[in-house]
């Protein structure tokens, strides 16, 4: 059935090669470098034989291929649009870039091990998870058409931080292909003016007395937009980094899942943004009603301690967002599961007002080292692997060749 046998090529090289009949009789064969790389594959081919599950490198197709076909399938099912268009986009932006060209029958688990290592250099570890897992649907939908007999991305997990790792970053919708529209972002501001004045006075129920209580939200959902500062690092914002005369943010310090405040995890990370006038206005009416803090934190907790990413996330992002109708709409024929479930799931999260502000940055032709340096990235290969697609749709080539055109040739 099959046999492994050394082979000297016309060119003198030597190989060892293998033959074999697939399960429709059909003679194939191929090389290895070395002996024992052609004895697992005989052993792999003549059980895959066996079993009637062999594919034949010829007559594989590739991984990009491979997700053409099972995005056919979900476009077919009745999937949420906004699921849709993350799987699209894990395929278009993760997934064929890296792996798209390899054909199926020969994709092994080692490659996918890299991918997802590669994937988080540059990702965070939820969205890692999701393409790895829309990677390994893909592979499994190809089993279930016989073009593959297994499927290598089973078994291959992202590993869950621990807590004392933990960055609020990556719990939340962190898919920098989930940019907010401009209008959206507009509607959440105008939204948050209705919704939330700067303090409100309320009435003690023990004592009876009035107090003034404050309400930070409509100044830190602008910040957040406007910046593209990290949340940890909103909430550890202090007002002696706040230049309201220059309208400057300087980015020092953050807020942990412990509540605890220390410097930003990088050298890079330390940073200085400018911000609107309005944002600046804002922020002088929220100084008068912001709480007393010993540290003297712009957007403190009610009892001026930091305040934690999850009462941010609970009390302002997710109800503005539900307001502004910013939801997942909801399937043609709910699940009975579903239907118990009233909780309309919010489409962003706090990063995707970061990824927003980038945009911003760049739509302004601000350059990829100082969007680097606005974002706090480590490296510049970051910021292109981020924002790339964004950076290259704000190149005007047409122009920049006129111009270098002009430039050679003394052309007005």
């Amino acid at each position: 059935m099959a046999s492994v046998r050394k082979r000297t090529l016309p060119s003198g090289k030597a190989v060892w090669q293998v033959d074999y009949k697939d399960q429709g009789g059909k003679r194939r064969s191929r090389q290895f470098k070395t002996k024992k790389e052609a004895e697992a594959y005989e052993t792999k081919v003549r059980n895959e034989v066996v079993f009637g599950i062999h594919t034949p490198d010829s007559t594989s197709i590739t991984v990009a291929e491979a997700a053409k076909l099972w995005l056919e399938t979900c476009e077919g099912e009745s999937l949420q649009p906004v699921t849709l268009k993350g799987y699209r986009e894990y395929v278009k932006l993760h997934i064929n870039p890296r792996l798209g060209a390899v054909k199926v029958s020969r994709l092994t688990r080692p490659q996918v091990e890299t991918f997802k290592d590669e994937l988080l250099k540059v990702r965070s570890r939820v969205l890692t998870r999701k393409v790895v897992a829309a990677l390994g649907a893909i592979l499994k939908d190809a089993m279930r058409r016989g073009l593959l007999a297994h499927n290598v991305a089973v078994g291959v997990m992202v590993k869950e931080r621990r807590a004392e790792d933990f960055d609020e970053a990556d719990s939340d919708i962190d898919d920098v292909d989930r940019i907010p529209t401009k209008e959206e972002v507009r509607m959440m501001l105008e939204k948050a003016s209705e919704l939330w004045p700067l303090s409100i006075m309320e009435t003690d129920a023990k004592t009876g007395e009035q107090k003034t209580r404050p309400i930070p939200w409509r100044p830190l959902i602008t910040v957040t937009a406007f910046t593209g500062m990290r949340i940890s690092e909103v909430l550890g914002l202090t007002w002696q980094n706040v230049d309201l005369r220059t309208g400057l943010v300087k980015v020092r310090k953050r807020v942990d899942y412990r509540r605890q405040v220390g410097p930003v995890k990088s050298k890079m990370g330390r940073r200085e943004i400018p911000i609107p006038p309005a944002a600046v206005q804002l922020l002088r009416e929220w100084k008068m009603a912001c709480p007393p803090s010993e540290m003297g934190l712009v957007f403190p907790f009610w009892d001026g301690q930091p305040m934690h990413y999850n009462v941010a996330r609970k009390q302002c992002l997710r109800p503005l967002l539900v307001a502004c109708g910013l939801v997942e709409k909801p399937k043609a024929k709910p699940t009975p599961e579903e239907t118990e479930k009233p909780d309309a799931k919010p489409i962003y999260g706090f990063h995707n007002l970061r990824h927003f502000a980038a945009s911003m940055f760049i739509e302004l032709g601000w350059n990829a080292k100082r969007i680097q340096a606005l974002m706090g990235h480590s490296t510049i290969t970051m910021t292109f692997d981020l924002y790339g697609h964004l950076l290259d749709r704000q190149t005007d080539h047409s122009s920049a060749m006129a111009a270098l055109e002009s430039s050679l040739f003394g052309k007005k």
